[in-house]
């Protein structure tokens, strides 16, 4: 899980959009279930030769090297090579490369993030037999997969759970919220028990906060694509997410303004704010930020989404990786991209990172399952969903965040803000051919 979340992986995916889809399709629809296959020639177990170049942001992949001693170990004849990419250039310098026909062997992808690379033209298939599809999180597992046929392995997960300060709602008398409607007075109980603001919400108004009326719009029961491919984005569902979202801020439970997404770790270690929707990531770090060893266990717990009238679901995010198409050593390739899916190299990627595994036996390991504060990340991990695999996803979803603001504003109804995205995503399509 990067340690620059949202905003880190702002400065790489903005943008996105305008560098072209190098002739992708990106034609998944949102409501199949991506079925767990995978269509290629099948990968022995002799050891790997040769070198495999690796391509990789700058972030989790820092302890590769280490983490895949054992793979070097067992196959001395390989020489793998690292070229780690500042986030803000990755997908930039990565689509470059492609382009060039100089790409690396293996390169690493985002779930939430990487329907563009979805193509045969662009990857190869992961071969048959070479991981368990249903060993992983099902949406992450789903997100590489297009018409049947699967491009990508999962790596590392993470999702959004609440993440919130227990010593106050033991003040205030109050467990977490488990619907909808106990979200603001849970919110408002906080702010009784002494916080200022009972949420510290993001408030970059962009993609980010686009997903996550995405994930408030499937609770509600929506979809953001039909069956047949087309944008559901005005429908009630979307509009009872608006509105959702926005009574965090009309209920003045949440700020507009503040804090900043910099600022959202300080204000909640200080009591500016009691809540977050965020993910796993924060909870390695608020003893840093409250500079007090064991402040965050005797003062924070975690919980799954509330539920809307469809449930809870959340959407999957992290990392996967994958092996291009024109590869010259993708037999040795596959070899790594099998040991990084293997769930003791996910344990050690988390000892040495915290990169929560995309294998799910993996948190069984006492490493992980001794960590109460991951359970409701875990809990949520297995209700979510995949954003919508097309390339003009990244767009849409920063729209859908200028027309929350709004909302959250006052200076447009939830109705208008959903026929203006709707609006937007027909006039763009979804890149399919």
């Amino acid at each position: 899980m990067p340690n620059l979340s949202r905003r880190g992986a702002l400065k790489l995916t903005a943008g996105m959009a305008v560098l072209g889809t190098l002739g992708l399709t990106g034609c998944g629809r949102e409501d199949d279930t991506a079925a767990a296959k995978t269509s290629a020639e099948p990968i022995d177990d002799s050891p790997a030769t040769g070198t495999i170049s690796v391509w990789a942001a700058q972030g989790d992949a820092d302890v590769l090297e280490k983490v895949i001693k054992p793979f070097k170990s067992a196959n001395p004849d390989v020489t793998v090579t690292f070229t780690l990419i500042p986030n803000a250039e990755y997908y930039t310098k990565l689509q470059a490369a492609i382009a060039a026909g100089k790409g690396p062997d293996v390169a690493q992808f985002f779930p939430e993030s990487q329907a563009q690379f979805l193509d045969p033209s662009i990857l190869r298939a992961v071969p048959d037999g070479l991981v368990d599809p249903a060993g992983f999180f099902k949406s992450l597992w789903d997100a590489g997969v297009v018409d049947d046929v699967a491009y990508t392995v999962p790596w590392y997960a993470y999702t959004y759970a609440l993440v919130y300060r227990s010593d106050l709602a033991r003040k205030a008398g109050v467990e977490a919220p488990a619907t909808w409607d106990e979200m603001v007075p849970f919110f408002k109980a906080l702010q009784g028990a002494g916080a200022r603001r009972g949420l510290g919400a993001d408030n970059g108004w962009d993609l980010f906060n686009g997903q996550d009326v995405a994930m408030y719009a499937w609770q509600a029961g929506g979809s953001l694509l039909s069956a047949g491919g087309k944008w559901t984005l005005d429908t009630p569902a979307m509009v009872d997410a608006l509105r959702y979202n926005a009574s965090f801020f009309t209920s003045g439970a949440a700020d507009t303004a503040t804090p900043t997404f910099l600022d959202a770790q300080p204000y909640f270690v200080s009591g500016k704010t009691a809540t977050m929707i965020t993910g796993p990531w924060v909870v390695g770090q608020l003893d840093t930020a409250a500079k007090k060893d064991g402040w965050t266990a005797s003062h924070v717990a975690t919980a799954p989404l509330p539920a809307g009238s469809s449930g809870s679901a959340s959407f999957s995010a992290g990392g996967t990786w994958g092996v291009l198409a024109d590869s010259g050593n993708a037999e040795a390739s596959w070899k790594l991209v099998r040991h990084i899916a293997k769930p003791s190299t996910q344990v050690a990627q988390y000892e040495a990172y915290s990169s929560l595994p995309a294998v799910i036996s993996a948190w069984e390991d006492p490493a992980i399952k001794n960590q109460p504060l991951l359970d409701a990340f875990l809990a949520q991990l297995k209700n979510t969903r995949t954003f919508p695999r097309v390339t003009t996803w990244q767009q849409v979803a920063t729209r859908m965040g200028k027309e929350m603001e709004a909302v959250a504003k006052g200076t447009a109804t939830a109705e208008k803000a959903a026929a203006n995205i709707q609006a937007y995503a027909v006039s763009l399509g979804t890149g399919a051919k």
